[in-house]
């Protein structure tokens, strides 16, 4: 067996990478990389330099593979998103499906296919929502993939599944959520606040309690990085995931109160409420866990414990791997 992937040297294919070389499941497998800019250095890995738009390197780099995971991205940059989310996968799954060995594609998607906070749903959303995208190309590209892969497993009958995740956490990345000084992701604070107010609650270390456009407490989907590893092991060359598309989310959402009442319990921190346009929603794991036999073994307390436990050593700096 030769699992190809994409997007190795980011967030989650650096937590993937050593689970996946002591997995015993994986025992007697190898591991190629399709690289761009960044290269790791593991002799486990085999490197194959190249644009995922150009469909002489993806053909070269599925040459005798028999799995690919497809996890590269980028965000708002519209010239590499659609090379990336669009070409790229086209060229991957034509190399695929032409295959000779090639038996299980598996894509990372994202909760931007479904907009997030962006747009309401008067339910839990499952596999069968429709998909809204959110204003920008990277939400875009990801319907766009979502899209791709269902219609060549209609065309073409591949072996294909995509595990979508709502936001990846990892190390002190939810403290910086959180943050009025060193912010990480969005809502950007800039846009619901003045910047007097942001610097006055920056300097007392405020938690936000983002509100709803209902006025009630915000709930927004997250994943830690550990926790989507996990259902990506469980997926990989598992008969049952032939043909799925499955929400791998935290067991219910992030509720921005019960965060604000936690981190004002344990460490005394002032709460400001931010009043937003966005909206609650709740993405349904069922089928990920009746399926895969995958659990969520990160909660809210423990994905705030482990944030603000977190130290960074020199040699590990914050890093932010694409803009957007």
């Amino acid at each position: 067996m030769k699992l190809l992937v994409t997007g190795l040297m980011g967030k989650v294919g650096t937590n993937f990478l050593p689970e996946f070389l002591t997995n015993e499941k994986f025992s007697g497998w190898s591991l190629r990389a399709l690289c761009n800019n960044r290269v790791i250095d593991n002799a486990a890995v085999e490197i194959v330099r190249g644009s995922l738009s150009d469909q002489h390197v993806v053909r070269a780099a599925l040459d005798d593979v028999t799995h690919v995971l497809h996890m590269a991205a980028v965000k708002e940059s519209p010239d590499l998103a659609i090379d990336v989310g669009v070409k790229g996968i086209f060229n991957l799954l034509e190399a695929f499906r032409t295959s000779k060995t090639a038996n299980q594609f598996v894509l990372i998607g994202g909760d931007c296919s479904v907009g997030h906070i962006f747009h309401p749903y008067d339910a839990p959303i499952t596999e069968n929502s429709p998909r809204r995208a959110y204003p920008g190309c990277y939400a875009l590209t990801k319907v766009i993939e979502e899209v791709m892969l269902e219609q060549y497993r209609i065309q073409y009958g591949i072996n294909a599944c995509c595990l979508r995740a709502p936001w990846i956490m990892e190390k002190d990345d939810f403290r910086h959520v959180l943050s009025f000084r060193d912010q990480f992701g969005g809502p950007a604070w800039h846009e619901l606040l003045t910047m007097e107010e942001i610097a006055r609650y920056a300097g007392t270390g405020a938690v936000p309690l983002l509100r709803d456009a209902t006025g009630a407490p915000l709930k927004r989907n997250f994943i830690h990085v550990s926790d989507l590893v996990s259902a990506i092991l469980l997926a990989l060359d598992n008969p049952a995931a032939n043909g799925e598309l499955f929400n791998v989310a935290m067991d219910v959402p992030v509720d921005y109160a019960s965060v604000a009442a936690q981190l004002s319990a344990s460490d005394g921190l002032p709460v400001v409420e931010v009043s937003t346009p966005y909206h609650s929603n709740w993405l349904d794991n069922t089928k990920a866990r009746m399926l895969l036999g995958w659990r969520s073994a990160v909660d809210l307390k423990l994905l705030i414990q482990s944030a603000w436990a977190y130290a960074r050593a020199p040699d590990d700096p914050r890093l932010v791997w694409y803009p957007g």
